[in-house]
């Protein structure tokens, strides 16, 4: 994995270099993931937008988590444009940060993939906030430069739409699902830096690390069922606005030419 090591985020990380089914590879400085930006430094953006090039910031947090963390470093920097596309219903005060909250929609979850009720969670994403998933990957599309995609713990909600964004263009899908695999990597550091956090802290303050990372199976699972229910993930955003046009202007943005 192309790792970005930043002062303020631990689980950043270029989409580069992966295969794709017809031999080809996606594109070095396209499309980057992370975890929470709200700590990063001078040189982390010196980093990020000096030497790498980002251009756009796709933001999957709820509207409770962007007004409860307020603002972060990136917002003030000229040149970067700011996109938010929450794909968490929005209700109440959940972040999406821990297991316990992934779960309080459980019968439902458990009913749309009763084998692993994480996998249906990711699968309510799709059809909860359709419109959101959409758009978040036109805008990393339409980016002029890079485009970093990011939730809170660059775990869950970034998770799917990064795998619907490579699995779209034909990443090879053992790429996908190892790249949803590599936040394990991480997800130490990752929690270590969301308990300090009052919006966070109290959803993981006594969670075993274990419980929060990211199992290759699930993700096997929703790309398996994304296939048997909409036949794909270029087909399920056709179905949802996402036109010829967008699929090529997302591959033309994430695929080497």
């Amino acid at each position: 994995m192309a790792w970005i090591e930043l002062d303020g985020a631990v689980n950043v990380r270029d989409l580069g270099g992966l295969p794709t089914e017809d031999g080809g590879k996606t594109a070095d400085a396209r499309l980057l993931r992370g975890d929470n930006l709200q700590e990063l430094s001078p040189a982390d953006i010196a980093t990020l937008v000096g030497e790498i090039g980002l251009t756009t910031v796709v933001d999957l947090r709820s509207s409770d988590e962007l007004a409860s963390e307020g603002p972060a470093p990136l917002d003030g920097v000229a040149g970067v444009l700011h996109l938010h596309h929450p794909v968490l219903a929005e209700a109440g005060s959940a972040t999406d940060a821990a297991s316990d909250v992934l779960l309080t929609r459980a019968d439902r979850d458990r009913s749309s993939y009763p084998a692993d009720p994480i996998c249906g969670h990711y699968l309510g994403y799709l059809e909860d906030r359709p419109d959101q998933v959409a758009a978040a990957l036109r805008g990393g599309a339409q980016s002029r430069g890079a485009a970093l995609v990011h939730c809170a713990a660059g775990k869950d909600r970034t998770g799917v739409v990064v795998a619907v964004a490579l699995s779209a263009v034909g990443v090879r899908r053992p790429a996908v699902i190892a790249d949803y695999a590599a936040t394990g990597e991480r997800i130490g550091p990752v929690l270590a830096r969301l308990r300090r956090s009052p919006t966070y802290a109290d959803d993981i303050s006594d969670e075993p690390d274990e419980l929060q990372r990211p199992r290759p199976q699930t993700m096997a699972a929703f790309l398996e069922q994304v296939d048997a229910r909409y036949s794909g993930a270029a087909r399920w955003l056709a179905g949802h606005g996402f036109g010829p046009d967008d699929l090529e202007l997302l591959r033309a943005k994430l695929l080497r030419s």
